[in-house]
């Protein structure tokens, strides 16, 4: 089945790009700002990878940076572990709201059975109650909590009371408490989900939640994209036939709308309750709601993070045919731009890639290396301003007083 635009025939690559943008709050500017606008855009992102990684700041306070004016990474810690609104999960970790708990638990519940798990358990009842009773006598606690160590083999950790704490979380047994120098405390999810929340959700409703926000998360998905995200979703294989069954049926329930995008012969799907928001982009406008609230994305750049749904993974070269590399796990030699690279957001285009480090004790940002798209970008005397604008707001939130390295452009630090 396949709709289309009442406002227009096609979608051009401009409309896809500034509406997954804007769905992700990074267009045309920041909206929200402050303590209440890290609550919204969380829930809007509808997930934000965390990653332990600090060179700058963590991936997921750059994230948050992108789309809070103001942004301070206290707001999110206590959103988390002060206000319990949202929790962390994953393998690949991600800050979810804690409304959302009783449908995590069926993807829970598939990790127990998961074959490396489900031997490691079965091997370990011992430790697995042993940590139970010093979770219970003790209260939160964390891998560096308990003793021991051995030979690492195909776990995470080489302390086998590391992986059953792991397990325990994985499994939905236990949550996040809180974080001690970004170490995770663990604690019992019935000490710290709220309690309305603390059930399990029927497994055909999580799948029916995560089928939607598969869709919120992606903005805009093929049958192909929305399938990868779902099964990561619900953690479990979902092949050709399915996926195009569960979006049939979500198009006859009125709860996606099939368009077209040009220059693409693949279906696209759209939230019907966003459909309002791409007719306007689609028309060339800006949404009422995501009015900035500060400068633009014209007017001061934003850099996205290494991990930021909208670039990372792929997804850069097909929504900005613009190359993205995360090469942080790359020996140096190997490296095509640099450590820590991340794509820098002007307009609704990436034009460029910086990285960055911060010295925290000389509270200097250097911009060790800046790669152009486009050698006219760098002598746009317009970008230039909005560059440096940009950069004199990112050193201001993570803490440095100066900024050098590669900076060309005016009223710098």
């Amino acid at each position: 089945m396949v709709g289309a635009l009442r406002t227009t025939s096609e979608l051009s690559p401009r409309a896809v790009r500034r509406f997954v943008l804007g769905r992700q709050g990074l267009w045309p500017g920041r909206r929200v700002a402050a303590a209440d606008g890290v609550r919204s855009a969380l829930t809007e992102a509808g997930m934000i990878q965390i990653d332990p990684l600090t060179v700058l700041a963590r991936s997921h306070d750059l994230a948050l940076h992108g789309r809070v004016l103001d942004y301070r990474p206290a707001d999110l810690d206590r959103l988390m572990y002060t206000g319990r609104e949202f929790f962390d999960y994953g393998g690949t970790l991600f800050v979810v709201p804690m409304t959302e708990l009783p449908y995590w638990r069926t993807p829970m519940a598939r990790r127990a059975g998961d074959e490396r798990w489900r031997v490691f358990a079965a091997e370990h009842p011992a430790l697995l109650d042993d940590v139970r009773s010093r979770l219970r006598d003790e209260g939160p606690l964390s891998s560096r909590d308990f003793g021991g160590a051995g030979k690492r083999g195909s776990f995470r950790s080489a302390k086998q009371s590391a992986n059953a704490l792991y397990y325990l979380w994985l499994t939905g047994e236990l949550m996040t408490h809180g974080r001690r120098r970004f170490e995770r405390l663990y604690g019992f999810r019935d000490d710290i989900a709220p309690a309305g929340l603390r059930h399990a959700a029927p497994v055909e409703d999580a799948e029916r939640y995560f089928a939607g926000k598969a869709f919120a998360v992606i903005g805009l998905a093929t049958a192909r994209s929305w399938a990868h995200r779902f099964a990561r979703l619900c953690h479990r294989k979902v092949d050709r036939d399915e996926a195009r069954s569960r979006i049939a049926a979500m198009v006859d329930r009125g709860e996606v709308t099939p368009v077209r995008v040009a220059h693409s012969s693949v279906v696209h799907y759209v939230r019907t309750e966003d459909l309002p928001l791409l007719e306007v982009v689609a028309r060339g406008g800006v949404p009422e709601a995501w009015r900035p609230l500060g400068p633009d994305t014209t007017a001061e750049v934003t850099f996205l993070a290494p991990l930021d749904i909208v670039s990372a993974r792929g997804r850069a070269r097909e929504l900005f045919g613009f190359e993205y590399l995360w090469e942080v796990y790359k020996p140096a030699e190997r490296r095509r731009w640099g450590y820590y690279t991340m794509p820098v957001l002007h307009g609704d285009e990436l034009v460029a890639r910086i990285d960055p480090k911060l010295d925290r004790e000389t509270g200097t940002l250097r911009i060790e290396g800046l790669w152009f798209e486009d050698d006219a970008t760098a002598r746009d005397g317009d970008f230039l301003d909005a560059y440096a604008a940009g950069l004199n707001r990112l050193a201001e939130t993570f803490g440095a007083t100066r900024v050098t390295g590669r900076v060309p452009g005016p009223n710098l630090l």
